[in-house]
């Protein structure tokens, strides 16, 4: 159980989350997840209800995840499982796609509306810009968060696999109005950590804005399950090829080694402590419990210096900091 004293800020707003949060892109999603063949709602639904056991209450969605599904699905969760006493509130973050066919800001509203009563709710605590891409400019589309924000449908506004440049673009657009820029949601794992080398990561720490790591397990790739003898399959097989799966041998080594030293703690919990360590908030993906029980023990305690420096040694030997 994560207690409640080891909750930390979104970013410089008064939103309280967990360390580590549930990325809820599989929920729904079948052709990179394969939901619906080798795990179901009720998959999905454990999963949920073990985080909120756990004392997770960060979540993560998004509109296009599942073409709404997985929204659908977290809201109908969340009207079905009562907080008890004592739980942090449950904060549910979501976020819009800039389609090119979304030509004018206000189309920024109407997703959310749509987000919101799919989730079952009247203001949602995190909404994000998916991606900056064209052709509406990035002022534009933070000028769109700020609107929302001030007309009271969410809690705080935030960006997703934005640049630093485009990062400073859209805060400055929101500071403008007053507005706090709470988060900026990439990639980032052992495998992949190109926001260190292009100071993503130090400008979100130097700007207080919180950096969300989705895909911190590098998509299954980190922990431990997969070999050249038991490749990934389908889309994540495509580009996680057993060439790939040898390369990173040494790092899965190492990071069993650790765990070991570690009363027992897995590849998986390891890889997240890491992401953890550097200052980030994972939301690893949940397709069972199991994987939810397993996550949530990356928490509670730390890797040493060393530790941490080998991990980013071996990843740079590796070079895959930008896979």
């Amino acid at each position: 159980m994560i207690p409640n004293e080891d909750l930390v800020p979104l970013g410089k707003t008064d939103i309280l989350v967990t360390p580590l949060g549930i990325g809820a892109w599989s929920w729904g999603d079948r052709v990179f997840w394969g939901y619906g063949r080798d795990y179901g709602e009720t998959d999905v639904k454990a999963a949920f209800d073990v985080s909120i056991e756990a004392g997770i209450n960060f979540f993560d969605t998004a509109e296009v995840y599942g073409q709404g599904h997985s929204e659908t699905l977290l809201g109908q969760f969340l009207r079905d499982t009562p907080l008890q006493p004592g739980m942090p509130p449950i904060i549910l973050a979501t976020k819009f796609f800039p389609y090119p066919w979304r030509l004018w800001k206000g189309s920024l509203k109407q997703a959310l509306i749509g987000s919101l009563r799919r989730l079952q709710i009247e203001k949602v605590d995190l909404y994000q810009i998916h991606w900056p891409y064209p052709p509406l400019s990035i002022e534009a589309w933070a000028t769109a968060l700020a609107d929302v924000f001030e007309e009271g449908l969410v809690r705080a506004v935030g960006i997703s696999n934005y640049s630093a440049h485009q990062m400073r673009r859209a805060e400055a657009t929101l500071i403008k109005r007053s507005v706090l820029l709470a988060s900026n949601q990439v990639e980032y794992s052992l495998i992949n950590r190109k926001i260190e080398k292009n100071g993503l990561l130090s400008l979100c720490q130097d700007l207080g804005v919180s950096c969300i790591a989705y895909s911190p397990l590098g998509k299954g790739t980190l922990t431990g399950k997969y070999s050249p003898q038991n490749p990934l399959r389908g889309v994540r097989g495509r580009r996680y090829n057993s060439r790939f799966l040898s390369q990173i041998e040494p790092l899965i080594r190492l990071l069993r080694e650790i765990g070991r030293a570690h009363d027992g703690k897995t590849p998986s919990q390891v890889a997240l402590n890491w992401v953890i360590c550097k200052g980030a908030i994972p939301i690893p993906g949940a397709k069972n419990k199991s994987q939810v029980e397993s996550n949530v023990h990356a928490t509670q305690w730390n890797l040493t210096k060393d530790e941490i420096l080998q991990l980013t040694n071996i990843s740079n030997h590796l070079e895959l900091n930008g896979d």
